[in-house]
């Protein structure tokens, strides 16, 4: 290992689901053959995270949290030279990657072309702190970028708070807006103005979207969401007839193209599909919590010839058209804006509980 890195760092970890985070010092090593070592810049909480930590999705512990990460390559291991698209990779480079690795080449990623899905693919963020290099969470001070991963150099232009979000929250829209096929002249309803609802209405607006609206309880996040090309915000507590109406308006004349479903709650899958047009399409991407359970009437499902897709991860392509969709709006969109609460390292308890809340939108760990 390089003279000038430590042999240790600091991570926050949690033993069991809701218990408070501990910060410990775990070894450094240099980085092994296809692994680079990076000192993090930056740490994003997503939902998931929090759903981890509240024990509503498996995750293995005593654990350490985090995969929106970007950060600075500190050593780079035999055999990584150049990121996904080419560029050299140097000592120093700002960097993000990708939320997942996978073992390897395999009949998902080289058939199927759905590497996200592969057989033992896993996530930084979603390991036991014990499982070496212990450094694979983005609360912490360094994370290693296991082989497999996929590494994207950033431009300068890209403040912290621009870039952190994409290897996950603003990447896995990307996906569910292809997943969606939202046309020219199309409208689209998102439920869930969190981050990536918000993304999602400005990608869908790139893409030629006539109207968005969004659904959110929260009065703030509807507030904010005209800031980032929602057209109509609605508080789905309202009655039900009124909010099939409302979006019966804007979505003339038989319904909204395209639903997306962004907010984790699986009661609402029913009144989106009343939503939809003949021959829309519904697109999942946030009940990611296993027994998401919800009934259905499927006759509808049928009767309206509806297309029901579900996004999980997303394909590593997404994450470079993210970087470049961002680095092509970051003056037309306040991107910057919805990382809206930073904290020290010793406080990621803090953190987690803001952003449960829906104190902060989007809580950063900086280290």
């Amino acid at each position: 290992m390089p003279t000038h890195l430590p042999t240790e760092g600091r991570l926050a970890v949690y033993a069991a689901p809701n218990a408070p985070f501990h910060i410990d010092a775990y070894p450094l090593r240099a980085p092994e053959a296809g692994e680079v070592l990076v000192r993090i810049r930056m740490a994003t909480i997503c939902r998931s995270d929090i759903h981890s930590w509240q024990g509503h999705r498996p995750n293995p512990c005593p654990g350490v949290l985090g995969h929106e990460i970007i950060g600075v390559i500190e050593a780079l291991g035999d055999g990584v030279e150049r990121d996904m698209r080419g560029d050299p990779l140097r000592v120093g480079d700002r960097i993000t990657w990708s939320e997942y690795f996978i073992p390897g080449r395999n009949y998902f990623s080289e058939v199927l072309d759905l590497p996200q899905k592969s057989r033992g693919v896993d996530k930084y963020g979603h390991m036991a702190v014990s499982q070496g290099p212990h450094h694979h969470g983005g609360f912490g001070e360094y994370c290693y970028i296991l082989p497999h991963s996929w590494i994207l150099r950033l431009p300068d232009t890209l403040t912290d708070e621009e870039a952190t979000p994409l290897n996950c929250g603003v990447a896995t829209m990307i996906a569910v807006t292809e997943a969606a096929g939202i046309r020219m002249g199309q409208t689209v309803v998102i439920q869930g103005l969190g981050l990536l609802g918000l993304y999602g209405a400005a990608i869908a607006k790139a893409r030629g979207a006539r109207a968005v609206i969004g659904i959110d309880t929260v009065a703030e996040r509807r507030e904010r969401a005209y800031k980032f090309g929602v057209d109509l915000a609605l508080d789905p507590t309202i009655a039900a007839a009124d909010l099939l109406n409302a979006v019966r308006e804007i979505c003339r004349p038989e319904g909204a193209d395209v639903v997306i479903e962004v907010c984790g709650v699986p009661d609402v899958i029913p009144l989106g599909m009343e939503m939809l047009r003949i021959g829309g399409t519904y697109v999942l991407g946030g009940v990611v919590n296993p027994q998401a359970l919800v009934t259905l009437d499927a006759n509808l499902l049928l009767r309206k010839m509806l297309t029901l897709r579900g996004v999980h991860n997303y394909h590593p392509r997404n994450l470079i058209e993210a970087l470049d969709f961002v680095a092509a709006n970051r003056t037309r969109y306040p991107f910057h804006e919805l990382v809206d609460g930073k904290y020290p390292l010793d406080r990621v308890g803090d953190a987690m509980a803001d952003a449960a809340a829906r104190r902060v939108l989007r809580a950063a760990i900086i280290p």
